[in-house]
C-alpha cells in the first residue's frame, strides 16, 4: 500500500532512547536543505532558525546532531506520518514541566492524543503506548497512575511539519507512521527509501554496477556485493534499554524502519574505501534508527559514546579492507588543550599574581544622580528645534518623562550638552536614564555611547584565574598560549540585576577561554582584568543560546573559548580576534591607557 504524500518530521534521540521531534519550524529548513544540496552529505546550523538550537548543527552525511560547545552527538533520523495526523494539521501538545515551560509529547504520543481528541473521548490512557499516564480532556491535565501526580497539557496551534509527495510505504499492523533513518536520493518513488539502501544505490553508481528491480535484494555486479533483507543482525539482538530509562511501547505504535544486513566480509573486499565508510555510516543508522542503545566505546579520536554498530562494523571493514576507517563525522573539535601538570602552568609574563577575585561593588554614594548628570552637561541657553531622542518630544518644550525620582528644574537647567560628545537632551531624561542604570556614577550618552565617568557593570562574584600554558594556538605557532579560567556561582539577584531577590544560574562555568601570549595578546589580557573588575565581562539576562532568563551571560566582550581548531567560529585562527576585543572593550569604556594604569 503506498501514500501520495506524508508528513515529515524530524527527531532526535535523547540519552533516554526516545525519539524527541524538532519543531515544524527547524524540520522546514532541515527539509529546505535537503532540496538544495547533495542528499548524501551536507550540514544544516540549526540557530539560524531557532537562536535557542544555535549551539547545533546537523550533518545529513552520518545523520548525527552534533552540540559545538560540549562536542555531544545524537543520531537523528526523518520520519513520515500520515497529513491527516497532529504534525500534519500544526496541532502540538505539551505538557508542562516542573520550571514551569512546555515539552512536546513524543510525535507518536501526540498524534494518539489528537486522534482522541478529534473523537470527543473525555479521557486517554496511554498504557498501550508505554507510559502509565491518564490524559484528561475535560481538564486538560495529565495523571500519573502510580504516583497520581497532576500536570496541565496544552494543545497549542503551531505551523503544520513539510508535506512531502510520492509514494510512500505504509508500515504493517495499520499504523500511520513510516520513519525513514535516511535521505531521499531524487525523489520518494523508490523501492525502498532507507539510508542503507539509498548508499548502496550511490556504491553501484560510482563503480558501474546495476540496480535489480526487486525491493527485497539490490545487487552490486562488478563489486560482487549482494545486500539482502530483511534477514536479523546478531547485533540487532542486543540488550534493549532499561524500562527505567526508555517507555516500552507496543508494536502497534512503534515506528517501521528499513534495514539491511550487514554484509560479509567477502562481498566488500573489493570495494573503494569511501565506498566501505559510506556503507559503514549506512549500516550504523540503520541500526541506531532500530533502537540498538549506544555504549561507550574508546573512538578513533577520543573517548565519546560510539554506537555498538559502529565498532561492529568497523572491525568487518578494517580486516576486510586492511584500511583504518575513520567514523567519526563531524570533525572532532578540540574545545581544551591536552592536559598540563602543575609544573608546566607558568605566570603570564609581567603580570605579578595569577588570580583575580570580584564582589559586588555597592553604588557610590554622596552624590545625588541629579550631581552625577550636572557633572557631564552644560548649559543650553537656546535649545534647537529638534527632539530629545530620549523622550521623543522637542528639546525647546517640557521633557516627555512623568515618572518619580526628578524634582522640578528651572528653565536654564531643563536642556543639557553632554561635554565631549555634543549631544544635547532634557535634564529629567537624563536622571531618569541614570536612575534606571546601575547608578554608578558614570553617564552614557545614548546616542553615540560616548561614556562619561568609570562604566560598571552587575556581573556577580567570581574568580577570573590567567596563566600560560605550553601550547600554541592555531595561527600563533611562535608563542605559547594564554589560558583564562572564569568561574562563577549561581547565587541572588542584587538590586541592579534584572529580577532582585529572584536566583539567577550559572550555566557552563568554568569557562576556559584563550589568548596568544603575544605582545598583544598580554594586552588584551590587562585590558580584560580592567573589565573584569568593572564587572562588565558577564551579566545577567537572558541567555540567547538557551532562551533561559536570570542567568549569567557573556557582555559584548567576545571570547575564544575553543583551543584547537575555529570548526564553531569560537577558536583560532582568526587574524582580527585581537583587534576586535580592544574594540569591544573601548565600546565599555575601556582604552589603553586603563592598561597602563594596571601596570
Amino acid at each position: 500500500m503506498l501514500l501520495a504524500s506524508a508528513v515529515v518530521v524530524w527527531e532526535w534521540l535523547n540519552e533516554h532512547g526516545r525519539w524527541r521531534p524538532y519543531s515544524p519550524a527547524v524540520s522546514h529548513q532541515i527539509e529546505a536543505a535537503i532540496r538544495s544540496s547533495d542528499p548524501r552529505g551536507g550540514s544544516v546550523v540549526l540557530g539560524q532558525v531557532d537562536s535557542r538550537l544555535s549551539p547545533y548543527i546537523i550533518d545529513l552525511q552520518s545523520m548525527h546532531q552534533f552540540r559545538q560547545d560540549t562536542g555531544t552527538i545524537r543520531p537523528v533520523r526523518r520520519s513520515f506520518y500520515d497529513p491527516a495526523s497532529a504534525p500534519g494539521q500544526g496541532w502540538q501538545w505539551e505538557w508542562e514541566n516542573d520550571a514551569g515551560t512546555w515539552t512536546p509529547y513524543d510525535m507518536e504520543v501526540a498524534i494518539a492524543i489528537e486522534s482522541a481528541h478529534n473523537r470527543q473521548q473525555p479521557c486517554l490512557d496511554l498504557t498501550p503506548l508505554g507510559f502509565c499516564y491518564l490524559i484528561d480532556f475535560q481538564n486538560m491535565t495529565q495523571v500519573n497512575r502510580q504516583s497520581q501526580r497532576c500536570r496541565r497539557i496544552q494543545r497549542r496551534a503551531d505551523m503544520a511539519y513539510p508535506l512531502v509527495s510520492g509514494p510512500l510505504p505504509v508500515p504493517k499492523g495499520g499504523g500511520s507512521v513510516y520513519s525513514n533513518g535516511g535521505l531521499p536520493a531524487a525523489g520518494l518513488g523508490q523501492p525502498c527509501s532507507c539510508q542503507q539502501c539509498m548508499l548502496v544505490l550511490s556504491v553501484k553508481t560510482n563503480t558501474g554496477g546495476t540496480v535489480g528491480g526487486g525491493a527485497g535484494i539490490q545487487t552490486l555486479s562488478r563489486r560482487s556485493l549482494t545486500i539482502q533483507r530483511p534477514k536479523t543482525s546478531a547485533l540487532t539482538a542486543s540488550k534493549p534499554l532499561s524500562p527505567s530509562k526508555s517507555p516500552q511501547r507496543t508494536p502497534s505504535s512503534a515506528a517501521t524502519v528499513c534495514h539491511a544486513p550487514l554484509p560479509q566480509r567477502s562481498s566488500l573486499a573489493g570495494l573503494s574505501r569511501p565506498a566501505l565508510q559510506r556503507i559503514a555510516m549506512a549500516q550504523s543508522r540503520a541500526l541506531i534508527a532500530s533502537g540498538v542503545p549506544t555504549v561507550p566505546v574508546k573512538n578513533l579520536n577520543g573517548s565519546s559514546p560510539v554506537h555498538p554498530a559502529l565498532a561492529g562494523i568497523t572491525g568487518i571493514l578494517m580486516s576486510a579492507a586492511a584500511l583504518p576507517v575513520c567514523l567519526t563525522r563531524p570533525p572532532k573539535l578540540v574545545l581544551h588543550p591536552p592536559p598540563v601538570s602543575k609544573s608546566d602552568i607558568k605566570p603570564v609574563p609581567g603580570f605579578g599574581h595569577c588570580c583575580r577575585k570580584t564582589t559586588k561593588k555597592q553604588a557610590r554614594k554622596g552624590k545625588t544622580p541629579e550631581e552625577v548628570v550636572k557633572k557631564y552637561l552644560q548649559k543650553v541657553k537656546s535649545p534647537p528645534e529638534e527632539d530629545c531622542t530620549i523622550c521623543m518630544e522637542p528639546l525647546g518644550g517640557p521633557s516627555g518623562y512623568k515618572g518619580p525620582g526628578v524634582g522640578p528644574v528651572s528653565r536654564a537647567e531643563s536642556v543639557g550638552r553632554l561635554a565631549q560628545c555634543g549631544h544635547q537632551y532634557h535634564f529629567q531624561c537624563l536622571v531618569a536614564m541614570y536612575n534606571n542604570g546601575n547608578k554608578d556614577g558614570s553617564l552614557q550618552c545614548p546616542t553615540c555611547k560616548t561614556i562619561y565617568g568609570v562604566k560598571t557593570g552587575n556581573q556577580p562574584a567570581g574568580k577570573m584565574e590567567y596563566h600560560v600554558i605550553p601550547h600554541s594556538l592555531p595561527g600563533h605557532p611562535d608563542c605559547k598560549t594564554i589560558r583564562i579560567i572564569y568561574n562563577i556561582p549561581p547565587g541572588i539577584q542584587g538590586p541592579e540585576h534584572p529580577n532582585p531577590g529572584k536566583p539567577f544560574t550559572a550555566r557552563g562555568f568554568p569557562r576556559h577561554c584563550y589568548l596568544p601570549d603575544s605582545e598583544k595578546g598580554r594586552k588584551v589580557l590587562r585590558l580584560l582584568l580592567v573589565a573584569w573588575d568593572r564587572r562588565l565581562i558577564f551579566s545577567v539576562g537572558t541567555s540567547s543560546t538557551t532562551g533561559e532568563s536570570d542567568t549569567v551571560i557573556w557582555n559584548e566582550v567576545h571570547h575564544k573559548t575553543e583551543f584547537g581548531s575555529n570548526l564553531t567560529g569560537h577558536g583560532f585562527p582568526d587574524p582580527g580576534h585581537l583587534d576586535n576585543v580592544l574594540e569591544e572593550l573601548r565600546a565599555q569604556g575601556i582604552t589603553e591607557d586603563d592598561g597602563l594604569m594596571e601596570k
